[in-house]
């Protein structure tokens, strides 16, 4: 598979803090990586990094062969990065199609196939984006993204507070658009398990480093060295 996406030795934080210290991995088009750690390891501050949100200290970033490092967060975005952050960061004065349509980039991404995804977002089409559930706003969040017609998705705790029933009609879309290879996928996930289930690849952090790096079905297969690894002390 051709690479999608190249991190080589990133060393990155805000101001003169350092967060990630020499963190490489890669991402294939097509390919899932799930990016794994206790809390406050670097997870997010990862997915910031890929998306130019943070200062890069030193290291190589790049994308489909050519180096982003200083290339502004609209320009990656425009170059195929699709970012669900964990804020949501819904518009209260959007309706729900508005939110989609307004960030429609061509792409086989249309509002009528996001809303075959999620027909919840159908019915609530009309409605403004803080009048929606928690549920509802996460779905009208991977749902805006995917309307970006991306070629890395990366999702950043996307189960978080949310019912268990939610959480399963989330987790089997997320699934299917796996699993469909059309896009790469990035997931940040609290619940290792789950994060392991959707993806093919995993990595691990701590204390902003990587500890770990394997497929995701082998770590599965060996819960006491998972739990060794993101567990809370």
């Amino acid at each position: 598979m051709a690479k999608l996406l190249s991190a080589e030795r990133l060393t990155a934080g805000y101001g003169d803090s350092i967060v990630l210290e020499d963190v490489s991995f890669e991402v294939d088009a097509g390919g899932s990586l799930a990016l794994l750690g206790r809390n406050g390891v670097g997870k997010t501050t990862l997915l910031l990094t890929l998306m130019g949100l943070t200062r890069l200290k030193s290291g190589n970033l790049s994308w489909e062969g050519a180096d982003i490092v200083r290339l502004p967060t609209f320009r990656r975005a425009q170059a195929g990065l699709g970012w669900v952050p964990q804020e949501r960061f819904m518009f209260p004065s959007l309706t729900v199609e508005e939110h989609l349509s307004v960030v429609a980039r061509p792409g086989p991404w249309s509002i009528a196939r996001v809303y075959q995804y999620f027909p919840k977002l159908e019915e609530r089409k009309q409605n403004l984006g803080n009048q929606l559930s928690g549920g509802e706003q996460q779905m009208l969040a991977i749902a805006r993204a995917l309307m970006t017609n991306p070629k890395l998705l990366l999702l950043d705790e996307p189960m978080e507070g949310l019912a268990p029933i939610i959480v399963q009609e989330l987790l089997k879309v997320i699934g299917e658009l796996v699993r469909a290879g059309e896009f790469a996928v990035i997931v940040v996930e609290q619940h290792a398990r789950l994060a392991l289930t959707l993806t093919r690849e995993a990595i691990v952090l701590d204390r902003g480093q990587v500890v770990h790096r394997s497929a995701s079905e082998e770590l599965l297969k060996h819960p006491e060295t998972l739990d060794r690894l993101v567990a809370v002390a």
